[in-house]
């Protein structure tokens, strides 16, 4: 599924306007439906119907109040206590929001305007007592810091006990951005219309958008499938597209074989957990080189693996490239950086990997690290074979010496430049990891949970990575399959755990659970379609 800036957004509304001659007015109750569908879905959890029970409505003057006091007219009719509190006066409503505004005047619904102290302790009693509570204060083009009298409002909607549902994006974060100035709605889901917008996925739009639904409003799919958009994000249906089928007469040797370069003294568990990530993701042949002083454990710790010892007691040295060559002779990909120490020594290594293997070549943690002290090296992979980078925010800033807060303030324009400038996949981790490809386009990861924040995660990632590149996958295909499965392999831990206290094995282990999961699961469509398998309250 493609994903939108706000002008890209404008542009297919338009589209629809004038070309496919929809009237705006359609798309707004279109839109008003897919609230009131998701404010039912998120209430039926409980016994009582909608019925008697009490709805708030903070409504704004553009199109966003629009859709909102549609929303109310809507909830009016299925018998909920409405009340909409608007912030602006009644004559700087227009077009199809003051026509919204009429209909709901019709209702038995209540309307206040706020004024002064007395419409705010109207609101601080109404909010309390709201089973939801629906933000549609600002929409897609909203740029800046929200005015402070809409911040009081705000931080009062935050507190409320009821279920906070916003419409399009949380008022307070900016839709091409995520970046939140001072404060924000604090969204348990957010319905967004038509294609998901950059802001749910960038800065702190995650932190604040909750679970996302995506609705097309009845705006025709031949539009939301501009070619011109370049961003995308990751869906059950597309991943499950990317998995290779595996034959009958399949074995060990068509089931691929990569060889994964790892491990130091003391971290020998980052090697082991990579080769782990592999063999739960399918790998027909995984192959360790070992620095000799750790080979022996490496040995006893993951048995199904061949491990070939390298010269180096505690890290792999320069004269580790003759093994590397040797066993990389009918290899599909290789892996270089889990555990690996940054030996100085090791960068010709690097150089020679890069400038003479032609498989894939998957580069992480150390392997990272020992680039961005030399970072021409990158130049000798061009022309050479595939290269995938997979830099958490700290290496990605070491790579391309600035700082990490430049990392994280510019995460979607940083990974495609340099995807595009190093010629090679980028995975930049992150809450939301961005894999962008060379050829401009970006994928953002739609699964996951702080739970990955725990050591060894990124290790078994660049393992399963390594795996669907040996099983045939192409690079870009091979990255998506690998943090897409790894983040929902963390989300079915999460929903057993919460966000802590599962391990980075028992990642690698549900990796064949997710995947098995997706080979059977049925294609539900994309109507009104989930991104996120969780928000701040738990699991849906």
């Amino acid at each position: 599924m493609r994903v939108v800036n706000a002008e890209q957004m404008r542009q297919i509304e338009e589209k629809a306007f004038n070309h496919y001659g929809i009237p705006s007015i359609v798309l707004m109750e279109n839109a008003a439906w897919a609230v009131v569908e998701e404010i039912r879905r998120c209430l039926s959890k409980e016994e009582a119907g909608l019925s008697g029970r009490k709805a708030v409505i903070l409504v704004g003057k553009g199109n966003n109040g629009g859709d909102g006091l549609a929303v109310a007219r809507h909830l009016v009719f299925q018998g909920m206590d409405v009340t909409a509190f608007l912030f602006a006066e009644l004559k700087e409503l227009k077009g199809d929001a003051a026509i919204n505004l009429r209909l709901y005047q019709g209702t038995t619904g209540k309307c206040f305007v706020i004024e002064g102290e007395k419409q705010h302790r109207l609101a601080r009693l109404a909010l309390a007592q709201a089973d939801v509570v629906v933000d549609a204060l600002y929409g897609i083009g909203m740029r800046g810091a929200l005015p402070s009298l809409v911040e009081e409002y705000v931080d009062e909607v935050n507190c409320t006990p009821g279920w906070v549902v916003s419409i399009d994006i949380p008022s307070g974060v900016e839709a091409n951005t995520g970046k939140v100035y001072r404060t924000a709605v604090h969204a348990q889901t957010t319905v967004t219309f038509g294609l998901p917008k950059w802001g749910l996925f960038l800065g702190e739009g995650p932190d604040y958008s909750g679970r996302v639904v995506v609705d097309p409003i009845s705006i025709p799919a031949s539009y939301l499938e501009d070619e011109g958009i370049s961003t995308f994000v990751l869906t059950d249906d597309d991943v499950r597209k990317m998995i290779p089928i595996r034959k009958l007469k399949g074995h060990k040797g068509t089931h691929g074989k990569g060889i994964l370069v790892a491990g130091s003294k003391g971290m020998s568990g980052a090697a082991v957990l990579a080769g782990r990530g592999a063999l739960r993701s399918g790998i027909g042949l995984l192959q360790i080189v070992a620095p000799k002083g750790i080979a022996k454990e490496m040995d006893i710790a993951i048995t199904e693996a061949t491990i070939w010892s390298a010269p180096g007691e505690e890290c792999l040295n320069g004269e580790a490239w003759s093994v590397i060559l040797r066993q990389s002779e009918n290899a599909q990909a290789l892996a270089v950086g889990p555990g690996l120490a940054q030996n100085p020594e090791f960068i010709s290594v690097l150089g020679e990997i890069l400038r003479n293997i032609s498989c894939p070549v998957v580069l992480d943690a150390d392997a990272l690290n020992l680039v961005a002290k030399e970072p021409g090296l990158l130049g000798l992979r061009n022309g050479q074979g595939p290269l995938i980078l997979t830099p958490h925010p700290g290496e990605m800033a070491r790579l391309c010496e600035c700082s990490v807060e430049d990392v994280e303030s510019n995460r979607l324009d940083l990974a495609v430049a340099k995807a595009v400038e190093w010629e090679a996949v980028v995975v930049l981790k992150g809450s939301v990891t961005i894999i962008a490809s060379p050829d401009g386009r970006a994928f953002f990861n739609s699964t996951g949970n702080p739970g990955l924040g725990t050591g060894g995660t990124g290790d078994v990632l660049t393992g399963s990575i390594l795996a669907w590149l040996a099983e045939g996958v192409a690079p870009l295909e091979a990255a998506c399959l690998g943090v897409y499965l790894h983040g929902k392999a963390a989300d079915i831990l999460a929903g057993e755990y919460g966000w802590s206290g599962f391990s980075a094995s028992e990642v690698a282990d549900k990796l064949p659970t997710v995947r098995r999961e997706l080979e059977v699961r049925p294609n539900l469509g994309k109507e009104g379609m989930n991104l996120w398998g969780y928000d701040r309250f738990g699991l849906r």
